[in-house]
């Protein structure tokens, strides 16, 4: 059954309003990183004028802004690689073995996703000062208690949607490479690992975005030397004046967003498949 026309032309002018809609603030973006200091704070204009690249080179000098990119990529790259393959062998074991209580483990799993992150602010803080205090283990400040952190969050969804992908991959073809051989490791990694690559990929784009992006945590929980980009945007505003400089703001924005964008490009055909995948059972 084809759709009328009336209901192609609303659902076209719908969309192309919803696509406006969305890219507007890019665009805001675009523009005032292309204009001078004094032309972003005075009328928004839809084009640069004229079109200035000078703060596309002192975002760099002005605030150590290189720094503060390394930073968020080793969090969420560290991030990434311990969640990941914690949520396949905790999938993998709730999906293949009989666990006892493993509805009750996913929905503990599936519960923690429904508690705002502010709620762990406090009891983390505590948790890493007493342990500090009580055993010398430095943890508020470093990378490691940021990474412990982002954890708390990202393991969870990673072994909820695992653990859904994972039932969708028969067993027998694991099984057909046990009988012709191959241990019970091999046939995980040969097979069955193969299987949920577009799983995995779903997974390790969400934790590394969330990590990246992370603001609340990673504002009281890093230092000078930690800090990571989403804190690190708040210096081009000078402490002193209290002037933002919104061309170099707007510029470094832009800049730090394409990594993650051209990552997510590269896999969105996984990604995709791994949500929809593991959706359903």
């Amino acid at each position: 059954m084809q759709d009328s026309f009336s209901y192609r032309a609303l659902r076209a002018v719908v969309l192309t309003a919803l696509g406006l809609f969305t890219l507007f603030p890019l665009w805001v973006l675009i523009v005032g990183s292309l204009s001078t200091a004094t032309a972003v704070s005075n009328v928004f204009s839809w084009l640069p004028q004229p079109v200035n690249w000078a703060s596309y080179v002192s975002m760099w000098t002005s605030v150590p802004l290189l720094h503060y990119l390394l930073n968020s990529l080793v969090v969420s790259t560290a991030s990434m690689v311990v969640s990941v393959p914690i949520g396949v062998l905790a999938a993998y074991a709730i999906t293949r073995y009989r666990v006892r209580g493993a509805g009750i483990i996913m929905r503990v799993v599936l519960a923690t996703q429904v508690v705002p992150g502010v709620v762990f602010l406090l009891p983390l803080f505590v948790l890493y000062a007493s342990a500090n205090k009580a055993i010398g283990l430095q943890l508020d400040g470093t990378y490691v208690g940021l990474v412990l952190t982002y954890l708390t969050f990202a393991l969870p969804f990673s072994i909820w949607l695992l653990t859904r992908y994972l039932e969708t991959v028969p067993k027998d073809v694991e099984e057909a490479a046990m009988v012709d051989g191959a241990g019970r490791l091999r046939a995980f990694f040969h097979t069955t690992l193969v299987m949920s690559l577009p799983g995995v990929a779903a997974v390790s784009v969400y934790t590394f975005i969330t990590a990246w992006g992370e603001v609340l945590f990673a504002s009281v929980l890093t230092s000078t030397q930690t800090r990571t980009l989403p804190i690190g945007l708040e210096d081009y505003e000078s402490p002193i004046a209290g002037v933002v400089h919104w061309n170099q703001l707007m510029a470094a924005s832009l800049t730090v967003s394409i990594p993650v964008v051209v990552g997510f490009l590269l896999v969105q055909r996984f990604v995709v498949r791994g949500l929809s995948s593991g959706a359903v059972k």
